[in-house]
């Protein structure tokens, strides 16, 4: 079985900073693409940050792009997610997502984290 088991959310004043880490656990053989996504109240679930396998290539949401960075320890098969210069409407809940291949010759198969909240107060 496999776990996405994210951390990190809270409460925090408008400007200031929090930083999300998710885990995966359980049978891995690789990740590939790995991502953040949030779900506002009332509003979809919108992507936030993707970041290939390797780390070489991210890609952001406008709304995020010069405050969000997201990076990955592979060996920990972790992502982050550091926010910067946050703002009210950034208040979601934040979920992982990794592409995983459970076994060498299995296939690859999306998973989620339960979703961490993160409250941006004004």
């Amino acid at each position: 079985q496999v776990q996405l088991v994210e951390s990190g959310g809270g409460l925090v004043q408008a400007g200031g900073s929090l930083r999300l880490s998710c885990a995966a656990s359980g049978s891995i053989f690789s990740i590939s693409g790995m991502g953040w996504y949030r779900q506002a109240p009332g509003k979809q679930r919108e992507l936030v940050a993707t970041i290939t396998s390797g780390g070489g290539s991210t890609n952001y949401a406008d709304s995020v792009k010069g405050r969000f960075t997201i990076s990955r320890d592979n060996a920990k098969n972790t992502v982050f997610l550091q926010m910067n210069s946050l703002k009210p409407e950034d208040t979601a809940v934040y979920y992982c997502r990794a592409d995983i291949r459970k076994y060498r010759f299995s296939m690859v198969e999306e998973y989620w984290g339960q979703g961490t909240l993160v409250t941006v107060s004004s």
